[in-house]
């Protein structure tokens, strides 16, 4: 506990003036995050087999292209480049029939790839973009995943019996899942009618919270039915204590994907 609470701390002192600078500042620290996200992604299938070394010098290409693509655009309207796509799908695909060897790469292992550049390059761009709109809606996104798992974690531990999904994360329950969105809803929603636009609809922002509370929980058990799947505890140890970069940023990601869809009704 001692080290999870140090590392919060060193987290903390780093990224709060990173969030309030924004900008260039902000654009590159989330573009080193996506790297080290995509190196994450890629190691933990990796437990099974090394990806060649020139098929991950393509994917970091690939999703630097992919993520300044989306934060130069400057707005939440996404353009296609028709041309870098080609590239990815080619340069993501082809090697497949060009390696012809099953134990070095083949299908699975390239549309696992081509999914993560993808996935990653696209919503890890959302925070730079949802910075960009102003410093309050990024606070007020974060806080949605801290609150909310927070408040899981405790009511968990204190009330917790019935087992959410025991098969992918034995520790999350029912109680602990409610009472997290609950507690998120009410106080995340007080933030955006006080800091936000207090002439917004009390009763759409409270229902766009909520679901934003069961979002981001749910995101959180994607990422770890991927670490069930190739039986890792963690990302990488970047934070000891807190995992990697996809384990501090899981349910975060999902909450600037679902936020996305109701950016226009708040």
């Amino acid at each position: 506990m001692r080290q999870r609470v140090l590392s919060a701390i060193v987290a903390f002192a780093i990224f709060i003036p990173i969030f309030v600078v924004g900008g260039f500042i902000f654009n590159i620290t989330f573009y080193i995050l996506t790297l080290i996200g995509l190196n994450e992604f890629m190691k933990v299938k990796e437990k099974e087999k090394k990806y060649p070394d020139f098929i991950r010098f393509v994917a970091y290409i690939m999703v630097t292209l992919f993520y300044f693509n989306c934060t130069l655009n400057g707005n939440l309207n996404l353009s296609f480049d028709y041309k870098m796509m080609s590239g990815l799908f080619l340069t993501l695909l082809l090697p497949v029939v060009l390696y012809h060897n099953e134990k070095v790469y083949n299908v699975k292992d390239a549309f696992y790839l081509l999914g993560g550049v993808f996935f990653l390059g696209f919503s890890m761009s959302l925070f730079y973009l949802y910075r960009t709109i102003g410093l309050n809606i990024i606070i007020f996104l974060f806080l949605i995943t801290i609150i909310t798992d927070s408040y899981a974690y405790f009511a968990g531990r204190l009330i917790g019996k019935n087992k959410l999904l025991e098969e992918i994360s034995p520790k999350k329950t029912w109680e602990g899942t409610i009472v997290g969105s609950l507690i998120g809803t009410f106080v995340c929603s007080v933030y955006y009618l006080t800091v936000i636009n207090p002439e917004a609809s009390i009763f759409a922002v409270s229902v766009v919270v909520l679901f934003l509370t069961l979002v981001g929980q749910f995101g959180d058990l994607f990422f770890s039915a991927i670490k069930r799947k190739y039986k890792v505890k963690d990302f990488s140890n970047i934070m000891p204590g807190h995992g990697g970069v996809l384990d501090r940023l899981d349910s975060s990601i999902f909450v600037m994907l679902a936020f996305t869809f109701f950016l226009n009704i708040l």
